[in-house]
């Protein structure tokens, strides 16, 4: 009995509360305590569509959730400059959507909201808009070109995933973070430019831009996120400023174009695997700040032929070199006391260099790698 009259308050509260539904030619439409409206449906199989700003007398506000998803005829659409806010999936699954003027009056462009509109081209996001939202761009396959404004302080996880045709794209100085995933899988993106406002390039940001050729992160940048740049392919420059503390885990993961790195004075921890597989780095300059070189963070750098480990280092993790098969020297300082295991397996012509009685020597008996041992200073 209990369940029965539990079950019959839920329904009629629910009936109670639910906004009605109106219609409006092909639109279906709520509206809302200020007595504003939110297009809800549209129904029609036309291909061009014009918003209306006013239905019968009430501003249209909101383009809501899920409006025109999947309206697969939908080729443009005409926004009004009544509106600010497009809602979540508004326009998911457009597919046929090659073009969309959004309004000066829009403040906010929702999760999704462009999600797998296959032949949008291009898109103008206008100066209110404050936030792009998660996934807001996502597989947009045919966009080439975007332009972000100064308005925008955030741009979301996943938010240009998959845009496999952007060749470029301007952040402006008021964006503060790029989301993870941000513009994963821009295979055609070729540069970009990363403002001074910039503090955080989120996980995964750029994962698989493969014709990405230089990147310049500005000193506001303390954490480069795991997998940040991995498998830039075509990257062979980078220039890290002294503002990075942390370089994330698989960070450069597969950049095999990239020849040589500097590491600056701020960076404390390089993660696992930040530079693996960069078969085709040569050196690289790391500075008395490191504390901690991750397991396998420069393991298959085939082309890596020297290092020297600072004083500051006191940690070499599991497989930190291994199968840099071209490393012939390394010298390790009495500052490490840990070398994981596999630290350097296949480095077959290796060398280590280091004190008399220090850690590094003990394990190099114990793993039966040539060891040179430094003179007594006269």
């Amino acid at each position: 009995m209990k369940k029965i009259l539990v079950f019959l308050f839920l329904f009629f509260a629910h009936n109670l509360f639910a906004q009605e539904i109106f219609t409006y030619d092909d639109f279906s439409y709520t509206i809302n305590k200020n007595k504003k409206i939110t297009i809800t449906m549209y129904s029609s199989g036309l291909s061009s569509v014009d918003i209306p700003s006013i239905i019968d007398g009430k501003i249209v506000t909101t383009i809501g959730e899920y409006a025109f998803s999947d309206c697969d005829s939908l080729t443009s659409i005409t926004i009004p400059n009544s509106v600010t806010t497009i809602g979540d999936s508004a326009f998911s699954g457009c597919d046929s959507l090659t073009s969309v003027t959004i309004p000066d009056s829009v403040t906010t462009i929702g999760s999704e909201a462009f999600y797998s509109c296959d032949s949008l081209t291009s898109i103008t996001i206008p100066d209110s808009v404050t936030a792009i939202g998660n996934y807001a761009f996502f597989n947009c396959k045919s966009l080439t070109s975007v332009t972000i404004p100064n308005s925008v302080t955030t741009i979301g996880s996943n938010a240009f995933y998959g845009c496999t045709s952007l060749t470029s794209i301007t952040i402006p100085n008021s964006v503060t973070t790029i989301g993870n995933y941000a513009f994963y899988g821009c295979e055609s993106l070729t540069s970009i430019t990363i403002p001074n406002s910039v503090t955080t390039i989120g996980e995964w940001a750029f994962h698989s831009c493969d014709s990405l050729t230089s990147i310049t992160i500005p000193n506001s940048v303390t954490t480069i996120g795991d997998g940040a740049f991995y498998s830039c392919e075509s990257l062979t420059s980078i220039t890290i400023p002294n503002s990075v503390i942390t370089i994330g885990k698989s960070a450069f993961f597969n950049c095999y174009s990239l020849i040589s790195i500097t590491i600056p004075n701020s960076v404390t921890t390089i993660g696992s695997k930040a530079f693996s597989y960069c078969t085709s780095l040569t050196s690289i300059t790391m500075p008395n700040s490191v504390a901690t070189i991750g397991s396998e963070a420069f393991s298959c750098c085939y082309s890596l032929t020297s290092i020297t480990i600072p004083n500051s280092v006191t940690t070499i993790g599991d497989g930190a070199f291994d199968s840099c098969y071209s490393l012939t020297s390394i010298t390790i300082p009495d500052s490490v006391t840990t070398i994981g295991k596999s630290a350097f397996y296949d480095c077959y012509s290796l060398t280590i260099q280091c004190n008399s009685g220090s850690y590094a020597e003990k394990y190099c008996k114990k793993n039966n790698i040539k060891c040179l041992i430094t003179p007594d200073e006269l």
